[in-house]
């Protein structure tokens, strides 16, 4: 009896611990696979079309045109964009809620953020078209108000509650006595957010940034909806003004209409290889700069 008293408790730490392991070389394993289908499907595009003509600035397929600059150009600037406004909006809100903010009003706009944060992106992308795009078109005298810096603004918008929740986390994570420590030597408040809090929690801050840019990457209906779907390579901030494309966009509108197997079904599946090698070096650049802060950080304090 004492034997099988003493099996049942490990017996239920091998079953979790193999489950957990499951689940963690699964995901590896998704990934992976996910990658091989890719490679598997948007491979062929690099022998039907020539190098020269991928790497070209139209992008027309019906003429059997796929130069994927403007698409990549395009993804790059209003993601640009929606970094310039999410980052400071995101870590300020995130610095009001941890460190300024009332224990009341803090227990309201939190869950508020996080509501904000799970607006369905279509919702979104039906407002800008109703409400911001006019607004652009008018307030700036364009041609139109579809354009990459309505992209943008709504991108930064969703990109605003993930930078938020992770950035706020990070910085409670901080410990009490650093605050305490940097009062009592004579700083004022915000000299202590700005100079100990801040620094202290810079890895979960830039993971909050990171997080928030691969929202932005990936993001697919509301671009396509406020941008103007134009495929014209950006060559400078003036085109912020100027109708855009993004890469999701075009493989969320074309691939319901290619012939599978085709030339162009091919090359939009190359389109998703280079979102997802994109995808990979910013978690890679974030992981290692995190990895970097702790590093530095055990060394300050051993």
């Amino acid at each position: 009896m004492k034997v099988q008293a003493r099996k049942q408790p490990f017996l239920k730490e091998f079953t979790i611990t193999t489950l957990i392991k499951i689940a963690g070389y699964s995901a590896i394993l998704f990934v992976v696979m996910i990658f091989l289908f890719l490679l598997l499907e948007g491979l062929p595009a690099l022998r039907q079309v020539a190098l020269d003509s991928l790497l070209s600035d139209r992008w027309y397929p019906v003429e059997d045109h796929f130069g994927i600059l403007p698409l990549l150009g395009g993804s790059l600037l209003i993601t640009l964009g929606a970094t310039l406004i999410a980052v400071p909006f995101g870590i300020g809100t995130a610095v009001f809620l941890s460190e300024i903010a009332p224990r009341w009003l803090r227990e309201i706009l939190k869950p508020l953020v996080e509501v904000l944060g799970g607006l369905p992106s279509v919702v979104l992308g039906f407002l800008g078209m109703l409400v911001l795009s006019p607004y652009l078109r008018v307030l700036l005298d364009l041609p139109t108000g579809l354009s990459a810096l309505a992209g943008a603004v709504l991108l930064g918008g969703i990109a605003i509650p993930t930078v938020v929740s992770v950035a706020e986390d990070a910085l409670d994570a901080v410990p009490k006595s650093y605050r305490d420590a940097s009062l009592a030597m004579g700083a004022t408040e915000w000299q202590t957010i700005w100079r100990v809090t801040l620094p202290a929690a810079s890895s979960g801050v830039l993971t909050a940034i990171m997080l928030g840019v691969g929202r932005a990457i990936g993001e697919t209906m509301t671009v396509m909806m406020v941008t103007g779907n134009a495929p014209v390579l950006p060559r400078g901030l003036r085109d912020f003004l100027s109708p855009a494309r993004t890469m999701t966009a075009t493989i969320a509108a074309e691939m319901g209409e290619v012939a599978n197997g085709s030339t162009h079904y091919h090359v939009l599946f190359l389109i998703g290889i280079l979102l997802f090698l994109i995808s990979l070096v910013v978690n890679v650049i974030a992981s290692a700069v995190v990895f970097r802060q702790k590093k530095r950080q055990d060394r300050i304090l051993s």
